[in-house]
Formats: structure tokens, C-alpha cells, sequence
């Protein structure tokens, strides 16, 4: 089996409102993730795929969905405030955590046919997430 990585750097800010330490608070993250592609044939060109083709997916769908955005839970009560205000944001129906949003690039590269394998999110420089499917 082949596999091919491309990495993709992009911020956003979430809280997670029942957690027990300060991630309960508001505040951001300035991360990393690594989607990754299988095949076990290479194309005629002796590739997995060309790494821009990826790219383009994950960075469109992340510049639209996710850089720069507050992420909030369903029931967070700062919603309507964030309405009213007209700030950018985006309500998740799970809470939104590094795994959550490993597993949403992880959705939209396969949406668009891509064989993807893994998505690790790095939301420090010591510590990630990741999500794949069996």
C-alpha cells in the first residue's frame, strides 16, 4: 500500500463547556493537520494522487469551515450573543474538540473521493488527535 501526506496550518477558537480544566474557557488554537491517502495502485503518473489535489479540497473546505472560526457545541449559551453580534462562527452538533474536528476534515476529504486513511490535528506542538476509520 501507498500513501501520500500533505499538512495544512489554520487557527480557530472553541471552549469546551464541560470540561473540568481552563479548555472550559474561551480561547484558540493555532494547529496543524495531516491528512493522509492510501492507495494500493499507483496512478499512471506513479502516484497516489497529485498533493495539490488534496490540498485544494482541505484548504477550501478549512478556509470556509473552520480557520479563523469560533467552533461552539449545540447548547453553548453564547450562541445567540455571537448571532446578534454578527461574529463568525459555526455550531457543531458534538462538542468541538481536536478529535471532532479531525474527523470533520477526515469526512470532507473522503466526501470528495479522496481514499484518506488519517487526519491528525496537532493542537500543540506536543499533542494531537486523530481520526480514521476502520
Amino acid at each position: 500500500m501507498f500513501s501520500i501526506s500533505i499538512e495544512v496550518n489554520f487557527c480557530y477558537g472553541h471552549r469546551l463547556m464541560n470540561h473540568s480544566g481552563k479548555c472550559k474557557h474561551i480561547h484558540g488554537h493555532s494547529v496543524k493537520a495531516a491528512i493522509t491517502v492510501t492507495a494500493d495502485e499507483l496512478d499512471e503518473n506513479g502516484m497516489v494522487c497529485d498533493f495539490s489535489n488534496i490540498k485544494k479540497v482541505a484548504k477550501s473546505y478549512i478556509d470556509q469551515d473552520i480557520d479563523h472560526n469560533f467552533l461552539l457545541y449545540k447548547d453553548d449559551p453564547l450562541i445567540p450573543q455571537l448571532v446578534e453580534s454578527h461574529e463568525r462562527h459555526r455550531v457543531l452538533d458534538e462538542h468541538p474538540t481536536a478529535e471532532v474536528i479531525a474527523k470533520m476534515i477526515y469526512k470532507t476529504i473522503k466526501n470528495h473521493g479522496f481514499n484518506v486513511s488519517k487526519v491528525t490535528l496537532w493542537e500543540t506542538t506536543s499533542t494531537y488527535a486523530c481520526y480514521q476509520e476502520d
